[in-house]
This record gives C-alpha cells, structure tokens and sequence, in this order.
C-alpha cells in the first residue's frame, strides 16, 4: 500500500488538492451561514424585538433545514451523483443569502434560512463523501480535513464580516446574509469544472469514466487501474439495501458514525459558533456588540490555525488520538469555563483565555476528527446513506443543542450549562476510547473488509 502511494504523481496530487478544495466551498459556505448568526442575532434580536425563545427559534431555523438536507441527500447521492447534489447545495446557498437578507417579520427570516439550511445538510454529507472517495488513501484524512478546514474558514470570515459591517448599524444584519452571495455564487461556477465521485461512476457502470477520472487524479496509468479494479471488486461483492445498515457487520460503523456526529455537538461547541456575542454582551455586561464582535474574531482565527495543526497530523498521528486528545482537553476546559463565570464572572480576558483553549481542543480532533471517520466507515454503496443518517443525526443534535442553550442558561446558569458540557465530553472520550477504530492509512475497500473480519472495530476477535 505504501508503494502504491507513492507512484500518484506530483500534478494528479495537485489536480486531487483542486477538486478537494472545489468541493470545500461548500463546508466554507456551511461555516458562513451557520456563523453568521452568531454577529448578525445581536441586531436582529433588538431590531425584532425577539425574546428568548425567539431567539432561538432565530437560531435554529437554518438547524432544521440541515436536518432535512441531510437526511434527503444520503439517498439522492447514491441515486444521481456526488456532483449533481454539491451544484443543488450551491444554488441553495445563493437563494439563501439573499431571501435571508429581505425579510421584515420572524418567519419570513425562518424560512429563508430553513433553504441555506437544506443546502448546508446536503453540502455536510456530501463533501467528506465526495473528497474521501476521489483521495488516495495516504492523503485521505489530510484531504477530508480540508473540507473542515473550509468549515472553519467560513466560520472565521462570517466573524470578520460582522464586525467589519456592524458599523452599519441596526439593520447590519441584512448586509450580514446579503454578504454570502458571493461565495455562493463561486461554489457554483467552481463545480462545473469538477468530475464524478469515480466509486459512484463504477457503480452505475460506467465504467470508462471512472477510469479516465482516476487516470486524471493519480496521473498514473497502471496506479488508475490496479484502484479501478479493486473498486469493481468492491461493488461487485455489494448487495445494497437500506435496511443492511442496520444489520451485521455495518451496524457496528453505523453506531459509531451516528454517537461520534452526536458527540461532536453535545459537547457544546455551537453555544460559541451560534451565541458567542451574546454571552459576552448579556453574561458579561461590561461588553459593547463591538467589542463581543471582535473577540468572535479571536476565535474564529484560533480554531482556524488549530484546524490546520490538525490537517497536519491528522494522517500522521492518526484518528483515535486525536480524537482523545481533544475530548480530554475539552473537558478540562468546559470545567474551567464554568468556574470562571461562577467566581470571576467580571473578567472578560479569562474567560475568553477558557473559551479559545476549548475551541482549540475541539478544532484539532472533534472537529476534522469526526468528518473523516464517518467519511471512512462504509462500503460505496451505502456509503452516502450511511453518511446522510449520521448527519441527520449530527444536525438534530446541533438544532437541539441550539434550541436549548439560553433557556439551559435561564434554568442551570452559565456555569452549570458548561459543566453540563464537560461532564458529556468525558462521555466523549470514554466513548471513542472503547468502540472507535483507527483507520489511518487504510484504502476504503480495506476498511469496509475489516467489518467483516472482526468481530470488535479494535481489532480483536
């Protein structure tokens, strides 16, 4: 295997980096909707006069459009391409920015971010499937990464478009959601230049494509064929069904992939993306909007750098790890929140000091860790599917922890609600310490055979 990676050549590499980073926008513009709230709700709450309840309905609404998204896109992945959803997801996000932007009442602003929503569930299955099935495997997990990284790059560039248009006033919000067009609008054109997932096109027997498509990525004639073959002869062995998700062997992948895309957002991360402003303007009330605005800049740029410290070793060092690290360190950080805003709730700098620490434990495993796992776990034929329930999982958790967060500040206070978090983290860890398996460095077909060849995903029969 290690041979065989190393015989990819230097322009296959660079052409797999373009179509990984093509198919990236789309988590950019998955960070940019779903951090953009977080500045904008500041404004929007004042200027709509909404209550806590409201405000979480405000929150939330793009949550439940990504529920749905996820849940369709699995199935329409699997029926009509990875490309085809991803252009669907584009479009999505265009009408999105700017129905977002218009609206004069609660619902109307509902409804246009339950559509960015449907866009932002179908880009969420579909990029880590798309970029994980055209990627050789020593570069998989730097890859799928990337795709998280782009996640953290629209999280970080919705921060500074915030606090840049904030000077705008009350109705800087609508120039907020306006501002997303013009990524949305790239995404679009950028995919038209991109192939076909080649594991989908050899499942719809076409061959001659999925051969031309690898040729192209690997720039290696007998490299394209020898993983032509071995894809054949994956999906030869295939009988799809829907309902084999939930039987043995793959139902083993699929608990894993759901509790970790679970996990992943219980542990409270959302609580910062969505209502970091407003922790720091209504928790700490010393703070004016701008200066809450600017330190969601300091997040946004630190989980940005501690995302690519994790694409740097995430292949080296491997998925498990990772993944104990942060939830380790999430943990300890959540404590240490919590006990900040209950005896030093006045000082702002320590408790932004706890915020960032908690951020860069999640962004170096939680974060990437989780995308490239449910990325890895199932055979091609289900994989789409299989990715879509885990999403959809991932996404009520997310809308939940969303619709929940104020009014679980209202009923435990702020440093309840954050040893809440941490208590689950610890979960998190115990969790990927007994039942995740490290699949660093194996080919998709390796990974879908050791299901069924064992009988524990650690390796021991």
């Amino acid at each position: 295997m290690a041979a065989k990676s190393q015989v990819i050549g230097t322009q296959g590499s660079r052409y797999v980096y373009w179509v990984t980073a093509v198919a990236a926008l789309g988590g950019l513009l998955f960070g940019y909707d779903i951090a953009i709230i977080n500045g904008a709700l500041v404004f929007l709450k004042q200027q709509l006069g909404l209550g806590t309840l409201e405000t979480e309905l405000a929150a939330s609404g793009l949550l439940i459009g990504c529920i749905i998204g996820a849940a369709a896109a699995g199935n329409l992945a699997d029926l009509y391409g990875r490309r085809r959803l991803l252009l669907i997801a584009a479009l999505l996000f265009a009408a999105s920015s700017i129905l977002a932007a218009i609206p004069r009442t609660l619902s109307e602003f509902v409804i246009a971010r339950f559509v960015g929503g449907l866009g932002i569930g179908t880009a969420s299955v579909i990029a880590p499937v798309y970029i994980a099935e055209l990627s050789p495997a020593h570069l998989r997990g730097r890859l799928v990464s990337l795709n998280q990284l782009a996640i953290v790059s629209g999280i970080l560039l919705a921060y500074t478009a915030s606090w840049m248009l904030s000077e705008l006033g009350s109705s800087s919000w609508r120039w907020m959601f306006a501002s997303a067009l013009v990524p949305a609008l790239g995404f679009l054109f950028a995919l038209l230049g991109v192939p076909e997932s080649p594991r989908w096109l050899v499942k719809e027997g076409r061959i001659e494509e999925a051969l031309a498509v690898l040729t192209k990525v690997r720039q290696n004639t007998g490299t394209a064929q020898a993983e032509l073959c071995e894809i054949e002869r994956a999906v030869a062995e295939e009988s799809s069904s829907f309902a084999e998700l939930f039987r043995r062997p793959l139902r083993r992948p699929l608990a894993i992939a759901t509790m970790l895309a679970i996990l992943q957002q219980i542990t409270g991360v959302n609580t910062i993306l969505f209502y970091g402003a407003l922790i720091f303007t209504e928790q700490l009330r010393s703070q004016a909007p701008e200066g809450a605005l600017l330190a969601n800049v300091v997040i946004g740029t630190t989980n940005f750098v501690f995302t690519l410290v994790a694409l740097s070793i995430i292949d080296r060092v491997g998925r498990r790890p990772i993944l104990l690290l942060a939830s380790s360190g999430m943990t300890g950080s959540l404590i240490l929140l919590g006990a900040l805003f209950r005896w030093q709730p006045s000082e702002a700098k320590l408790i932004l000091s706890a915020i960032l620490t908690y951020v860069a434990f999640f962004a170096v495993g939680m974060g990437p860790g989780v995308w490239v796992v449910i990325s890895e776990l199932f055979p091609t034929r289900v994989r789409g599917r299989a990715a879509a329930i885990a999403t959809v999982a991932l996404w009520s958790a997310c809308t939940f922890l969303t619709m929940t967060f104020l009014s679980l500040v209202d009923l435990l206070s702020a440093p309840g609600a954050f040893w809440l978090y941490a208590a689950i983290s610890a979960g998190a860890f115990w969790y990927v310490y007994h039942h995740v398996p490290e699949t660093r460095g194996k080919t998709l077909e390796e990974i879908e055979r050791s299901w069924f060849e064992v009988k524990n995903p650690n390796g021991k029969r």
